[in-house]
């Protein structure tokens, strides 16, 4: 038996899945849940081996949770997003269902899946590089999703100070705490509005609303004072960079 959680912010499309999933008896509807923190909280409480996943929902998106998924079940995307998310479900084998949907799709969804499922691999090994391309336009992400043990947060892009280097992750610093992401240097460079978040060191990304003023600190070397009275080093790369942002 095969559990499954639906997870959708309209009622109607949840009731569909449901509709359609009474009729295999290999399956377990173990839950639904209308936003993605309730899901978060299901998914942790029942393990389901399979989740019928929304993408465009309040409170985080189908993929601000798959990105903070560990241990990922298979996933069924159900989804009215564009052809470049459908075009990365397929590049990714990651199967989806663009609404509206026929049953004969759908089958043949949960088909795919359960084979997966019973071989074992219910995570592809593309699941990683399918991750990747969760990313926004370049330039134009809005708030990150972060996890904190079991709680999660969504940091509005404003509320960020700066990004430090931390090994595999970063450390993403607000007013009031900092929190760990999976994720490189490059990926928020390439992502965060462009003249508001600037690179100035190979460990630092600064907020320039946040830049109080640039000092020269040895040769060839540059400190950046935030408003807060934290200081970062600055390259000289990064410190032309950052002169070209900002008029301090």
């Amino acid at each position: 038996m095969t559990r499954v959680i639906i997870i959708d912010d309209e009622a109607p499309a949840r009731d569909l899945i449901r509709h359609y999933l009474q009729a295999n008896p290999d399956i377990e509807i173990a839950g639904e849940a209308d936003n993605g923190f309730a899901a978060m909280k299901l998914i942790r409480e029942q393990s389901p081996q399979l989740i019928f996943l929304d993408v465009q929902m309040p409170k985080l998106t189908g993929f601000e949770m798959l990105e903070l998924m560990d241990d990922p079940p298979a996933v069924i995307f159900s989804t009215a997003f564009d052809q470049y998310a459908i075009r990365a479900f397929e590049m990714n084998a990651v199967d989806y269902l663009l609404k509206p949907y026929s049953k004969e799709r759908f089958d043949a969804a949960v088909q795919k899946a359960l084979i997966r499922i019973q071989s074992g691999i219910s995570v592809p090994p593309e699941f990683q590089a399918f991750k990747d391309t969760l990313a926004p336009q370049p330039g134009m992400m809005t708030r990150v999703a972060v996890k904190d043990r079991q709680q999660i947060h969504v940091i509005p892009v404003n509320d960020i100070n700066y990004i430090e280097a931390d090994g595999d992750y970063v450390k993403l610093h607000t007013a009031k705490n900092a929190f760990l992401k999976e994720r490189t240097m490059k990926y928020f460079e390439e992502n965060l509005p462009l003249q508001q978040f600037i690179r100035i060191h190979r460990s630092y990304i600064v907020n320039v609303n946040e830049v109080a003023k640039i000092e020269l600190y040895e040769k060839e070397s540059y400190r950046v004072c935030l408003k807060n009275g934290e200081v970062l080093k600055a390259s000289s790369n990064g410190y032309k960079a950052l002169k070209a942002a900002v008029s301090l």
